[in-house]
């Protein structure tokens, strides 16, 4: 055990959890920390709990976080008690959050500062991806210390491709928040719509399933809308988050993403409707009000 690599986990939510566990279920030494209860799977398992992320960063050689968002990663990093404050040299951070790219880059720095290593790796296949170990992970960084991380990327997800240099790896994780808000916006407007018109809605989604229009979206999220299953998952409150992501570096770029203004204001519906929680399938409620009609009632 002396000569493996200690790791650290700091932010062990309903995705960070699972992530942990298969760390701690392949035989490392890995040391937690999570501002809320910790669940119990890895409270009995042979993972160790601290008192501060400064306290994880002490401990492990690598150590991994995955907060909510930008201001939560600061505060990990450089808070009172933070990861930064328990560094020494050569040690590495691994940021597996969804949050700025602009932040990350200057998070990075600071963090190179202390001869410190710095990777984002931003994940997509939600709590489902992290419970089986089959996340895709979106990497930002320099080469040789993504080589020195992948064996523990490989435990916890599937599809992991180095990107580029710090950012990278937050970039394309609001390109895909983009493809991903856009495909559950057009799987339920075309649900709505046959079912209006008088269609099974099931039987619309599997004959769609071997067609061209087939996805993972179609697939998973379609199903959703139509038991009306819409318990998280990925929470709409964080697809919001990413996708203002998406408007505000596009506005920074020049760059217009009218289809992600639109997928965002029926997010802002659903809000407003008291669905920060639900999962983002539930995007259709709002485009349900709109037409009056709910998916599976007789039109």
């Amino acid at each position: 055990m002396s000569n493996k690599l200690k790791l650290g986990f700091v932010g062990l939510g309903i995705m960070g959890t699972p992530m942990a566990c298969h760390l701690v279920a392949a035989g490392n030494e890995v040391f937690i920390n999570t501002r809320s209860k910790i669940a119990d799977e890895l409270a009995k398992s042979a993972a160790i709990s601290c008192s501060s992320p400064q306290e994880v960063a002490q401990n492990a050689d690598i150590i991994f976080m995955m907060v909510p968002d930008t201001p939560d990663v600061e505060k990990v990093l450089f808070g009172d008690k933070g990861i930064a404050s328990g560094l020494s040299k050569g040690k590495v951070v691994v940021d597996m959050s969804s949050i700025s790219p602009i932040a990350t880059k200057e998070f990075a720095k600071r963090v190179n500062a202390l001869g410190c290593d710095y990777l984002d790796a931003p994940v997509s296949g939600g709590q489902l991806g992290a419970k089986n170990a089959a996340l895709t992970i979106m990497v930002g960084g320099e080469e040789s210390v993504f080589e020195k991380v992948k064996p523990y990327f490989e435990l916890m997800g599937k599809n992991i491709t180095l990107v580029g240099t710090n950012g990278a790896g937050q970039v394309t994780k609001v390109a895909n928040q983009i493809i991903v808000a856009l495909n559950i916006e057009a799987v339920a407007e075309a649900l709505v719509f046959a079912s209006k018109a008088g269609a099974d809605p099931a039987k619309v989604r599997q004959a769609l399933m071997g067609g061209f229009a087939s996805s993972k979206i179609l697939e998973v999220h379609g199903e959703r809308m139509i038991n009306r299953t819409f318990d998280p998952g990925f929470r709409i409150e964080l697809h919001q988050k990413d996708l203002n992501l998406a408007l505000s570096s596009a506005r920074a770029l020049g760059v217009s993403l009218p289809n992600t203004a639109t997928a965002q204001e029926l997010f802002n519906s659903c809000s407003a409707h008291g669905g920060n929680a639900w999962d983002h399938s539930a995007m259709v409620k709002a485009l349900e009000k709109l037409a009056n009609f709910e998916i599976g009632q007789k039109a």
